[in-house]
């Protein structure tokens, strides 16, 4: 791990060679792992928008050409990226370009504005930007004119449509500070040889989702992340007869990889990309579609639960429902499953590792009352109280985790990490939890 990107903490060589030993890490890095995709179900519909469809083979073949038009635009392996797009093909292309290049995406949400953007931008030195060039009534471009302005290390934006008239630099090509614009259709070329690198490194950066002035980044390795959704998809069956609706962002963790897009797609499904993300969209989409899962927030499902008997939609190809982001109450609980017609699984899962589900075979009482057990049997899961002991079963204390897909450190942040991991490698999550009798978890607080 000496060769991960600086600012970021590798795992200790101890813990790197018993992941490998486990099989957990197998040195294939994401956009490797696309290009096996699309040779093994290269006809297969890989991503579904609207009314457009693309299968494993084209949407290989696009990744392929959008790298090397990043690379003749002067993009170098270890730079990073902002993309802040919505659930459109070109998230899942860029994204997957940028890997390919060996550039990493730094995973932005479309609701952060000029009061976040800036400073994400600057903690991430980030050489490049990807958004649209409007969206809802607000100018993305615009906004990066003036963070290239006040961060000279800026000179790339790519807009997912041409900029608009609005935008004050809608005419050009490249700013008086030197920025250049170009639509994103535009990145195009012919296909390069492959770029040799290593599963190790960082693949991308999710953001955490605990409040904090300055953004925290989570370092996500190729390793880690393909395990943990490789492992996620294995767990709910995934198969290639499967449909998944990112019906929450794409850059969410719990939508790209719990088991999410990625874990679809190492199954040989079908992502279906939700732009729309109202309740009365997502369920005709479930119709259209004959989606069997998908993924949402306690407050979604609660609005989906709301919308169903107005809209007429058959949901009935469901056949999992995923609740995840924070805990949901009892009563919203109890009505998922009858209501849908399928089957509940409750999933805690932070952008920084740990993820834990209740299983399609656990007892009714489990799925509605617990987040469920660790994904991996190399997790490493301590419940601890104030003085930093263990607390026994039943009692509730702070979550903490190491494993093969939790961070050792958030990058360049050295203080932070000081409070936020223990001198022995676990990860202080920050939630309230207690473990059952049988071993399940039950979240009642996230940061």
């Amino acid at each position: 791990m000496a060769s991960m990107l600086a600012g970021c903490t590798p795992w200790p060589q101890e813990f790197v060679d018993r992941y490998w030993a486990a099989g957990h890490w197998r040195g294939n890095t994401l956009d490797n792992l696309l290009r096996g995709w699309a040779l093994q179900y290269g006809p297969r519909t890989a991503l579904v928008h609207g009314g457009a469809r693309l299968s494993y083979a084209n949407l290989n073949r696009r990744v392929d050409r959008m790298a090397a038009g990043f690379r003749l635009r002067g993009l170098r392996p270890g730079q990073r990226v902002v993309v802040q797009l919505p659930n459109v093909p070109e998230f899942v292309i860029t994204v997957f370009a940028l890997m390919r290049v060996g550039v990493i995406p730094v995973f932005c949400p479309l609701s952060h504005r000029a009061s976040e953007v800036p400073e994400l931008v600057r903690a991430t030195q980030a050489v490049g930007y990807v958004a649209p060039s409007t969206y809802q009534g607000f100018d993305h471009t615009a906004m990066a004119a003036d963070i290239a302005a006040r961060w000279p290390f800026l000179r790339r934006v790519f807009t997912l449509d041409a900029p608009g008239e609005s935008s004050p630099y809608g005419g050009l090509t490249t700013d008086p500070s030197g920025c250049q614009y170009s639509p994103l259709g535009s990145i195009d070329a012919a296909p390069e040889q492959a770029l040799a690198q290593s599963a190790a490194q960082v693949a991308f950066f999710l953001l955490s989702g605990g409040a904090a002035a300055a953004p925290r980044l989570v370092p996500r390795t190729h390793d880690d992340y393909a395990y943990q959704a490789r492992a996620a998809a294995e767990l709910v069956s995934l198969t290639e007869n499967d449909v998944y609706l990112a019906a929450l962002p794409a850059g969410f963790n719990l939508t790209f990889g719990c088991p999410g897009i990625v874990g679809t797609l190492s199954a040989g499904g079908t992502v279906v990309l939700a732009e729309d993300l109202e309740p009365a969209e997502c369920l005709a989409v479930i119709e259209q579609e004959r989606v069997t899962v998908t993924s949402l927030v306690p407050a979604a499902a609660r609005r989906w639960l709301d919308v169903l008997p107005t809209v007429e939609a058959d949901v009935s190809s469901l056949r999992l429902l995923q609740i995840g982001g924070a805990p949901m109450d009892r009563a919203t609980a109890d009505r998922m499953g009858p209501e849908f017609g399928c089957r509940l699984q409750q999933v805690f899962g932070p952008a920084e590792g740990l993820l834990t589900l209740t299983r399609p075979a656990d007892p009714d009482e489990t799925v509605l009352t617990t987040q469920g057990r660790p994904l991996s049997p190399d997790d490493e899961v301590r419940i601890v109280g104030v003085d930093g002991k263990d607390v026994p079963d039943g009692e509730p204390g702070e979550l903490l985790a190491r494993g093969p897909y939790t961070l050792r450190g958030y990058y360049r942040a050295p203080e932070h990490n000081a409070r936020s991991f223990t001198p022995d490698g676990y990860f202080r999550t920050g939630a309230l939890a207690r473990r059952t009798p049988d071993g399940n978890l039950v979240v009642t607080a996230r940061p």
